[in-house]
């Protein structure tokens, strides 16, 4: 195999160069610079263009380069990503053909499976691949596919995602109003109302609930949503009365419809998985990229919007986390937009998507877009986007539209479009031949995509996702022990209809239920203890000084421990989501004696605050090379992340700089090989001439010796000498031309030592930057214990639903921080 000359620094190998006039295809690589993806990209071709291998083949190369994914896949085609084989043995491929093209091949199954191993060689190795290019693609990445509202592929929860955003956007006004306009706009469309932000009562009232809710620094679930709804914690909208602007029963109407769909059968599947997470999705808890596919193919057109428009915000609310930068960070995805950023309505994925392509650049988000459908796209919100991969258009009016959003992006980057000349272009493209327009290059190109590393077989079904991913969810089941909050109710003393005597001094707490008991189970408030403090941590080193609010909660299921911190656990207090009073159709358990004693509040008081003083640190990491402290919130994969990121922009910098170093070195001896080329040139022009001069000479002398021409002989002597003299030129005039080839192939030779030098340098940064080899520490903090305050330590009601066979599980959010 030839070397692969395409393996360069931060460059996605796409293909060659295309001849359109000729029809050729030609040796000239195009790489295409991964930091011009920070610019943002789409990608536009009709059915059989080629479109999904070219956007395949540009998340293969994002993946080889340790450039993290976020796909949505609406088609179901991105989970091809996880066919890739190394060996390329046809038993690979067998489980995955169409055995039905097989037959109308007339060949078996296996023989179709053997042909498709022997096609996909022959592809890799005509685009200088192999197997072996392949297994650096899976052993680059984690990759998975997420199927939301399904457990075809790993379930995923996004009705978690009405927690309260992070300080950043908290802080933004802007950001706090875009992120409740378009969460609100996810949610009505999910409950099919077409919901007006500006007109609509119903968006109205969620986003006042909302605001209330998150400025409080308080998570709201669903069920909670649902009780708000009913009995706001406001009693005016604007200069309304509550109840004038949205009378309670209308608001009851409201909320059943939210719990119908709550209640409703299969809607189960999405509450469960782990929770909707951008940097999870990103990178593993050691730090490796990640390609994440999230497969909406199975859901129904509201159920897509609602997801997208949440993971979208998701997206953002990550993407201003992030420190500023000018690499290319993460990449988000989405192969075929159509209807979800449409040039003049407004669906709720619009807002988050503009905001996106408008922000995400200076934070090194590429958002990268694909449709068959050009007439669909908002051009001018593409206006920035600074790369176009245009293939084969199917009508006149997809030619028109696009090229309207091709001079709005060159307008838009201060460059010169020739739209006859894009035109005629458009006009000759086949299938896999694309015109590729980055603003960062002096002027496009037409190429032909290399072949896919992984397997382009077509959608995948749910079948062939559950096949994709039952080893891992097997995995992740065997990796993780069984919930101890799920337990065998053994008590054999009835529960008690009504709550057992508490005395009023010690405080009481009753949890909402985030979740709503299934209809064969009974609701049983199981006594507990809720322990709420502050914290300051201050290090001067690590330069952190912060207060943090820390809640304990501890589920007492019979006697009380003796070490009750101990037994407790730590839960985000922003779900702490209390009731005025329990449910009227529950019933209690009893409670330990201890619970209802006053004194041994006083006594937990003070555990608690030794207890956090010892026990909770804050958990930063450090790391020597290069120095660095975590921040207060990063855990290790988000620091990885960051030092790789880091490390990624100063080798772009010593990159740029090393081209810099190079540049004017490589244009000297590229005058210099045109200045010997021109002088070869001159001598071969002189010598030809001279040549010539010296046989015309020659041969009139010899021609006037045979003529017989009455000549004297002193002139057909001079003449002779003159002929001989010419000769004696044209020898050095042909020795010169010599010399001036020994001197261009010194400075061929001096310009390929100079490549060659260059190339070693580069190699050298080119060192993969994996983050799970990366050598942290923990450096953790301890709370100042002259600072640290308990504020209440209280008697809790927990909501548990109880089955008919015992097994119990708690209705409240306990997710640990």
């Amino acid at each position: 195999m030839t070397d692969q000359v395409y393996e360069k620094l931060g460059a996605f190998y796409l293909g060659r160069e295309y001849d359109l006039p000729q029809d050729r295809l030609k040796e000239d690589l195009v790489l295409y610079d991964s930091k011009d993806l920070t610019t943002h990209a789409v990608c536009v071709g009709m059915t059989g263009s080629g479109k999904t291998g070219l956007c395949l083949s540009l998340l293969e190369e994002a993946a080889i380069d340790d450039i993290p994914v976020i796909a949505i896949d609406p088609k179901g085609d991105l989970g091809n990503l996880l066919l890739n084989f190394p060996d390329l043995k046809p038993a690979d491929f067998r489980p995955w053909i169409e055995e039905s093209e097989a037959v109308r091949k007339g060949k078996t199954p296996d023989e179709f499976a053997s042909g498709t191993a022997d096609l996909w060689k022959k592809g890799l190795a005509d685009w200088q691949q192999d197997g072996a290019r392949i297994a650096r693609l899976r052993d680059a990445v984690d990759m998975a596919i997420y199927t939301p509202g399904s457990n075809a592929g790993l379930p995923i929860s996004v009705l978690k995602s009405f927690d309260a955003p992070s300080e950043v956007i908290l802080n933004n006004s802007d950001a706090l109003r875009d992120r409740i306009m378009s969460a609100v706009s996810g949610l009505l469309a999910l409950l099919k109302i077409n919901a007006d932000p500006i007109n609509s009562r119903e968006h109205i009232l969620l986003s006042n609930i909302l605001s209330n809710a998150w400025k409080a620094k308080r998570n709201l679930s669903i069920a909670s949503l649902i009780q708000e709804i009913q009995a706001p914690p406001f009693d005016k909208i604007g200069f309304l009365n509550l109840d004038m602007f949205y009378p309670a029963k209308d608001r009851m109407q409201l909320s059943l419809q939210l719990n119908n769909l709550l209640a409703s059968p299969g809607f189960e599947s999405w509450m469960q998985g782990e929770a909707l997470n951008i940097e999870r999705l990103l990178m593993t808890k050691q730090g490796k990229p990640r390609i994440s596919i999230l497969s909406i193919a199975h859901l129904s057109e509201s159920e897509r919007m609602f997801f997208v428009t949440v993971l979208l915000n998701e997206v953002l609310a990550w993407v201003r986390s992030q420190s500023g930068t000018s690499s290319l960070r993460a990449i988000l995805y989405m192969d075929e937009v159509y209807g979800y950023f449409p040039p003049t309505a407004n669906p709720p994925s619009k807002t988050p998507m503009l905001t996106l392509l408008k922000q995400a650049r200076a934070y090194g988000l590429g958002v990268v877009l694909s449709t068959q459908n050009p007439v669909d796209l908002d051009y001018k919100g593409l206006s920035n986007t600074g790369t176009w991969f245009i293939g084969r258009l199917q009508t006149e009016r997809d030619k028109a539209r696009v090229l309207d959003g091709l001079e709005s992006a060159s307008g838009t980057a201060g460059s010169q479009f020739h739209r006859q000349e894009m035109e005629a272009i458009l006009s000759d493209l086949g299938s896999r031949v694309f015109l590729l327009h980055n603003v960062h290059e002096d002027a496009p190109v037409v190429f032909q995509t290399r072949w896919a590393l992984s397997y382009l077989r077509g959608p995948l079904t749910r079948n062939q996702i559950k096949t994709l991913m039952d080893p891992r969810k097997q995995a992740i089941a065997e990796s993780t022990p069984a919930p101890a909050e799920t337990t065998l109710d053994t008590t054999a003393e009835p529960d008690l209809s009504q709550p057992p005597l508490i005395p009023v001094e010690i405080k009481q707490r009753i949890f909402t239920a985030a979740t709503i008991a299934p209809t064969t189970s009974r609701l049983v408030y199981r006594p507990g203890l809720i322990g709420l403090a502050k914290l300051r941590y201050a290090d001067a080193k690590s330069k952190v000084d912060l207060w943090q609010d820390v809640a304990m909660l501890l589920t007492v299921t019979g006697s009380v421990p003796e070490s009750i911190w101990e037994a407790a656990t730590f839960i985000p207090p922003g779900n702490l989501d209390y009731d005025a009073a329990p449910d009227s159709q529950a019933i209690f358990a009893e409670v330990d004696s201890l619970l209802t004693q006053t004194k041994q509040y006083r006594s937990w008081e003070k555990e608690l605050k030794t207890y956090l003083y010892q026990e909770r640190p804050l958990n930063l990491w450090f790391s020597a090379d290069p120095k660095l402290y975590s921040d207060p919130e990063e855990n290790e994969a988000a620091f990885r992340a960051r030092l790789k990121q880091l490390m990624r922009e100063e080798r772009d910098l010593q990159l740029e700089k090393l081209r810099a170093k190079y540049s004017s070195k490589f244009d000297t001896i590229k005058n210099r090989i045109r200045t010997a080329e021109e002088r070869v040139a001159r001598e071969e022009a002189q010598y030809s001439d001279k040549k010539l001069s010296t046989f015309l000479s020659i041969g009139t002398t010899i021609f006037g010796a045979i003529m017989g021409r009455k000549v004297a002989s002193a002139t057909n002597v001079r003449k002779a000498s003159t002929a001989a003299r010419s000769v004696g030129r044209a020898a050095k005039e042909h020795g010169d031309i010599g010399r001036a080839k020994e001197a261009l192939e010194i400075q061929h030779q001096k310009y390929a030592e100079l490549e060659d030098e260059f190339q070693q340098e580069i190699d050298e940064l080119e060192e993969p930057i994996r983050p799970e080899d990366l050598e942290i520490e923990a450096y953790p903090v301890r709370p100042r214990k002259s600072d640290l305050m308990v504020n209440e330590v209280a008697f809790a009601w927990l909501p548990w639903s109880v089955d008919t066979t015992g097994i119990s599980q708690p209705l409240y959010r306990l997710e640990e921080e």
